[in-house]
């Protein structure tokens, strides 16, 4: 472990029975990193925040913080501190007392906790707060709380299990926001578990997406974003339309063998494969002509999202969806053009 690396899993596992929730994973966290774990549900980015704070038990691997082994170490000895969904505030005390408790336990002198207390709620912004009950907390307040009393124990790396999870969605972006400016300005590291990729995406310096117990790929959001590595990244990362399609020497068909108006600027090789686009990436009708992949398609139905309508396609037994930021003049049942540009389209087979 090198001097600017916070934290450190070697070739962790975790059993339950015969399922392993975490397989052979090994990560470094540097001093500063916000490093979030993105996955599907039963992708085992729970339970491996879980390992570092101490809930879980390993069953092979090491972990270690600032050069030490910790993983023998119960939760309460570990130099972290958890962030859970709920809060998991005491809800028989005040909010300068729940601040207090991990600095109690810490026997950090009294008068140091009173100012530890003071800057801890300044830097939440919830100076004032200091003697209501979590009960006469919104739900917002009780999770900037929950991020005082973890702050100020200033532990070696901060974990956030969900933490925003429960809130509606105004809320929820508030609140990304503002762990993302308190990152910036403080520096703290930490590792953050979502299932949600624009929380990842927004607050993250890497992202480690996650599959089967394992990780698939961990770079910074704008890579994993753009580059990814594999089928199931790309697929779960961003909205994408996906073509199977089977390459012949007479043209390209569709899963039902029917031939669909797909011109690729690009041979591909022959054989049945998978065409991947965003819907961003799409362009219809007069932009699409200009472009080196075409397809005709029939317009199945249309939504409005607010900032942009999303045509809902079909070309035989394909069918995608495009995203456009007006009306383009055409409704259900018409055909028209559709082209991407070649950076844009993933094949995989």
């Amino acid at each position: 472990m090198t001097v600017s690396t916070a934290l450190e899993l070697r070739n962790v596992i975790r059993r339950f029975g015969t399922v392993v929730a975490v397989n052979d994973v090994s990560l470094n966290v540097s001093k500063g990193e916000f490093v979030t774990l993105l996955g599907p549900s039963g992708s085992g980015k729970t339970s491996t925040l879980r390992l570092v704070g101490g809930f879980e038990n390993l069953d092979g691997g090491s972990i270690l913080l600032n050069g030490q082994r910790i993983d023998h170490l119960p939760a309460y000895r570990r130099d972290t501190a958890t962030i859970f969904q709920s809060g998991a505030l005491f809800p028989h005390k005040t909010v300068a007392e729940n601040v207090a408790y991990g600095l109690r336990m810490r026997n950090v002198p009294k008068d140091a906790i009173m100012k530890r207390i003071s800057e801890s709620l300044d830097i939440v912004r919830l100076k004032g707060f200091e003697a209501r009950y979590p009960a006469q907390l919104s739900g917002g307040q009780k999770q900037r709380v929950a991020l005082a009393r973890s702050l100020a124990v200033r532990p070696a790396i901060l974990l956030f299990d969900e933490p925003l999870s429960a809130l509606d969605l105004s809320l929820r972006l508030q609140l990304r926001a503002e762990i993302k400016r308190l990152h910036d300005e403080l520096k703290f590291t930490a590792i953050y578990v979502t299932h949600d990729q624009g929380e990842a995406m927004a607050m993250s310096s890497r992202v480690a997406v996650m599959n089967a117990g394992a990780i698939e790929q961990i770079d910074k959001p704008e890579t994993v974003f753009h580059s990814p590595t594999s089928e199931f990244v790309y697929t779960f990362i961003g909205e994408s339309c996906c073509l199977p399609v089977r390459v012949t020497s007479a043209g390209i068909e569709d899963k039902k063998g029917q031939a669909v108006g797909l011109r690729l600027g690009e041979r591909l090789a022959e054989g049945e494969c998978r065409i991947y686009v965003r819907p961003s990436r799409l362009r219809l009708i007069s932009e699409a002509a200009l472009l080196p992949n075409q397809l005709t398609a029939r317009i199945h139905f249309i939504e409005f999202l607010g900032d942009l309508y999303r045509y809902h396609l079909k070309a035989g037994a394909l069918e995608l969806a495009a995203d456009h930021a007006g009306s383009i003049g055409h409704g259900v049942g018409d055909e028209i053009e559709i082209g991407w540009r070649n950076e844009d389209m993933r094949v995989f087979r």
